[in-house]
């Protein structure tokens, strides 16, 4: 016959949300989060203590593969019905529809671990409206800088900041940053992936519906990592997207192109010659993009 105590944690299991599940299960067990973190790395899931404690203080939700693979694994540990957590990890309300998971489009190793560390995430409180990234190349064909300009709306009262992810394919951080309208919080590195995770914190919070504009970006000692491509994967639908890039008078490229996929993960499915500006630069806007795209510009030197 169950208990009183095992039919409460049921029902808590079975309205939610995750984290009040997450935290009633672990707390009718008796365990802790060190013995958690053991007995999923008797299963060869391996989870930072960091991580377990967002996710039971609903400050970071499990979202990549190997997040997802842990909540299996504490479902057994914790002695609860099959799929019950994973059941309360669906998209919250009030995320636009198709969205992709973060792991989707920013596959990279580690990139997941950084935001898990600065503890918290702005998923489904905030959305971009107009978003603009501009590069700028210098004369040995390097990367100087990446700049982002950003027009951003409050889906709930109370939001004061945006978490931004930065990735050099070519292993390279960046050794500069700025930014304007905002400033930077908590800031965390990986280097071995040469990836940064950054807070950017507004003046003051803003009321639901309010708009706020914000610019920030990178930079690089030069010269820089080499470049031949740039552009953005899309986890949300973005109504605008502009991407711009400026090349240095003595390092024109032969050939400019617009690229496409539909898959961030996918090759390449559409390539269109872009012509080069007198100011030498070149651009491509588009106007509701889908979520799980890839839209860049890439050229060649020779």
């Amino acid at each position: 016959m169950r208990s009183t105590v095992e039919d409460d944690l049921l029902q808590t299991i079975r309205s939610g949300p995750f984290d009040v599940a997450l935290q009633a299960a672990i707390q009718a067990r008796g365990l802790t989060l060190e013995t958690l973190q053991r007995r999923l790395r008797e299963r060869r899931i391996h989870v930072s203590l960091s991580s377990l404690s967002y996710w039971r203080r609903g400050r970071t939700r499990p979202e990549r593969a190997d997040s997802l693979r842990a909540v299996r694994g504490l479902e057994s540990i914790l002695d609860l019905p099959r799929n019950s957590l994973i059941t309360l990890l669906k998209p919250p309300d009030g995320r636009p529809a198709g969205t992709r998971s973060l792991d989707e489009i920013f596959p990279t190793p580690g990139a997941l671990d950084l935001l898990d560390e600065i503890g918290e995430r702005v998923d489904g409180r905030i959305t971009c409206l107009s978003l603009h990234d501009r590069y700028v190349l210098g004369p040995d064909r390097d990367l100087l800088s990446a700049q982002t300009r950003a027009v951003l709306q409050a889906q709930r009262p109370g939001v004061d900041r945006w978490i931004c992810l930065y990735q050099n394919e070519h292993g390279v951080l960046p050794t500069r940053k700025d930014a304007s309208r905002c400033r930077f919080g908590r800031i965390r590195t990986d280097e071995a992936s040469a990836i940064m995770a950054t807070e950017l914190l507004f003046d003051r919070p803003l009321a639901r519906g309010e708009t706020y504009l914000i610019e920030y970006g990178f930079g690089f000692t030069s010269p820089g990592p080499p470049d031949t491509e740039e552009g953005r994967g899309f986890r949300y639908p973005q109504h605008e997207y502009l991407l711009e890039i400026e090349f240095h008078p003595s390092a024109i490229p032969a050939r400019c192109y617009r690229t496409w996929r539909p898959d961030g993960a996918a090759r390449t499915a559409e390539e269109t010659d872009l012509r080069l500006s007198s100011s030498h630069t070149v651009h491509v806007i588009e106007f509701g993009l889908q979520a799980g795209g890839y839209l860049g510009i890439g050229w060649e030197w020779e």
